[in-house]
């Protein structure tokens, strides 16, 4: 990928600065119940205040219709957040995005000042990337910055229109500090790895991951496969599933990929099963080969397995890894997960987590500092891994 500018490259002395965030976080009574998405901003945010601009952030947050204010899904509370992390910078909120109030409160920001508008997507103008709604962002500010990764594969207004917009005024359009870390890792690792390059891929179904395999395949020494998507792959070996999560559908492609894959493609050799996934009674250790029996799913997998995956990490020098191995939130099926975590964070390899749930699990076992990137987009790292290229981010200076 083309190199970038970044926010750094900009002179923002005396301007606004209008930039993309994504501060889709979780709240809890109207709080901020996790703000690490937040932080992850502040490098950006900071650049320009220290340099004496002004920044208008813009997002969206939760799954609004697009038909108007929803209180439950207001950006009030990221701004009031932004505040304490800011540690008492000026940070003002607007309850619209292109109404008489988010203007007013744009052409009266000042420099080291901060301006959160409220959720895009309360817009139906948002998801339709619809250009007059692009045109009016546009004309709130000086420059536009995009360091918002997680929404960095689709096509909304405020990630595609609004640097078009920008660009047609004459005006820069270049990335934050946090999506250059992310293309830096992901789309740098997966064109030009230190090898061996080992990708560990879980989760729950094949087909959110079929794009991906086939491209780390041809890229990959060895793809390790785990989580419940491991269990279609038994399907079309003939090999009995029990209650297990598959997809039927997928079957044919599972055989394909085992057939591209050759010895490069390892699957697990055992597995936990367990009589209920909710509340389960009965659990067991059970060899692949001798079949899941009726009434059992699997959950996570075995110690042979980790032995054998521990062993494919030992010498690695680039890993990729997204989705956990088995149902980590519940013990003692998050054991799998947090011993090929472990065996991620000793190999010393250049270690790039994909976002969601992996991200989820490296966060919650203890071992984000000792791995090299934790991706922030769940659905935007899997594309960049897919090999996908993004609109947002190829307009860019």
């Amino acid at each position: 990928m083309a190199e970038k500018k970044t926010v750094a490259d900009l002179d923002v002395s005396g301007k606004k600065v209008l930039m993309r965030v994504d501060f889709n976080v979780p709240l809890k009574d109207r709080q901020v119940s996790d703000d690490r998405r937040i932080r992850m901003a502040l490098p950006s945010i900071k650049s320009v205040l220290d340099r004496g601009g002004a920044v208008i952030l813009m997002s969206h947050l939760g799954r609004p219709k697009g038909e108007g204010p929803e209180p439950e899904n207001s950006l009030k509370p990221t701004a009031d957040r932004l505040r304490e992390l800011l540690e008492g910078a000026a940070v003002d909120f607007a309850a619209d995005t292109v109404g008489d109030e988010a203007k007013r409160k744009a052409d009266a920001l000042e420099p080291g000042q901060v301006l959160v508008l409220e959720n895009l997507r309360f817009q139906k103008a948002e998801k339709k990337g619809d250009a007059d709604f692009a045109e009016a962002l546009a004309g709130l500010a000086d420059a536009y910055v995009n360091d918002a990764f997680g929404t960095a594969h689709r096509a909304d207004a405020s990630m595609v229109a609004v640097p078009k917009a920008m660009k047609a005024q004459g005006k820069p359009a270049v990335c934050g500090f946090l999506v250059r870390k992310e293309i830096d890792y992901l789309a740098n690792a997966v064109e030009s790895p230190e090898r061996p390059f080992v990708a560990i891929l879980g989760g729950a179904k094949v087909s959110d991951k079929i794009a991906v395999i086939d491209n780390l395949l041809e890229k990959c020494d060895k793809v390790l496969i785990g989580g419940a998507m491991a269990y279609t792959f038994f399907l079309a070996k003939g090999y009995a599933v029990g209650e297990s999560l598959v997809e039927k559908d997928k079957v044919e492609e599972a055989k394909r990929l085992m057939e591209k894959g050759g010895d490069r493609l390892l699957l697990p050799t055992d597995t936990h099963v367990a009589d209920d996934f909710e509340s389960p009674k009965d659990t067991r250790l059970v060899r692949i080969a001798d079949g899941i029996p009726d009434g059992y799913e699997g959950m996570d997998i075995g110690p042979e397995t980790v032995e054998r995956f521990e062993s494919a990490l030992a010498d690695a020098r680039t890993v990729v890894w997204n989705g956990p191995m088995g149902v980590f939130e519940k013990p003692p099926f998050d054991e799998g997960t947090k011993r090929i975590a472990a065996a991620v964070a000793k190999s010393g390899a250049a270690s790039i987590i994909g976002g969601g749930d992996s991200a989820a699990a490296i966060d919650q076992l203890g071992f984000e500092e000792q791995v090299s990137h934790v991706s922030t987009g769940g659905g935007a790292s899997l594309e960049m891994l897919e090999g996908k290229s993004f609109e947002s981010v190829e307009l860019l200076d």
